[in-house]
């Protein structure tokens, strides 16, 4: 069985939003295994997204028929299964091949598998580029 059965996406999270609320809006559906809201590593602050893993894979079904388009916190939200975009590919993003933001994205593994088992490679190992990686000074500081 996909480890990801019971595991919704739930986008366009308000900032206010946290574990808690997702928890009680989402409970009605079934017995929840885990709720992840997705924050910045610095500043703590929401990234607009989370997750909701039900122990019933027939639950995350129904929770996301039910509350797909449904307002939390005063925001339009989009509950789909995770791992799963609806528009077209998620790779390439900032930075293209060089492996910076957005060349994880949800299918390939970025996101998909956040919060089981300290996260993913592509989520916490991107490559920055730029400055820091000392292309730029190097070229222009000798």
């Amino acid at each position: 069985m996909d480890r990801n059965a019971g595991k919704v996406f739930v986008g366009g999270l308000d900032n206010t939003t946290d574990e808690q609320s997702l928890e009680k809006v989402f409970c009605k559906y079934g017995q929840i295994q885990e709720v992840i809201v997705v924050r910045d590593r610095e500043t703590q602050k929401s990234r607009g997204f989370g997750f909701v893993t039900f122990e019933n894979p027939e639950d995350a079904r129904d929770a996301r028929e039910a509350m797909d388009g449904q307002t939390l916190d005063g925001r339009q939200i989009r509950v789909d299964k995770a791992g799963q975009s609806r528009g077209g590919s998620r790779g390439g993003g900032y930075g293209g091949g060089r492996g910076g933001y957005g060349s994880g994205g949800y299918n390939s593994g970025g996101y998909s598998s956040y919060g089981s088992g300290g996260g993913s490679s592509s989520y916490y190992g991107r490559s920055q580029g730029g400055y820091a990686s000392g292309g730029y000074r190097n070229r222009y500081d000798s």
